[in-house]
């Protein structure tokens, strides 16, 4: 096989060497080449997935004039700050509370 005399004796050990060496070098490059396909999978998902997410922000944007979104717990934020709200004119004033006294 490939001119390799594999009933010689004093090359055999050579000849099963050499075999060992190159499977081993071919796990090696089938190792990598997995690898950089996982890495090439993993780019393409991110920048598909960041395609739908700025699609999404858009017409998040879109749906509030580009100025405010709806936050869940939060209400309406705007980047800009937004107006200022006026507060009511009869705030109720606290009391100031005196020092509890003890009998002595």
């Amino acid at each position: 096989m490939f001119g390799v005399n594999w009933s010689d004796s004093q090359t055999l050990w050579l000849n099963i060497i050499n075999l060992s060496l190159g499977l081993v070098t071919l796990v090696c490059v089938a190792a990598i080449g997995y690898g950089v396909f996982q890495d090439l999978r993993e780019r393409a998902r991110k920048r598909s997935l960041s395609r739908s997410l700025d699609s999404e922000v858009g017409s998040l944007v879109k749906g509030f004039d580009g100025h405010m979104f709806e936050m869940p717990g939060l209400g309406l934020t705007m980047a800009d700050g937004g107006e200022p709200v006026n507060k009511p004119a009869t705030a109720p004033q606290k009391t100031a509370r005196r020092p509890r006294q003890t009998g002595k």
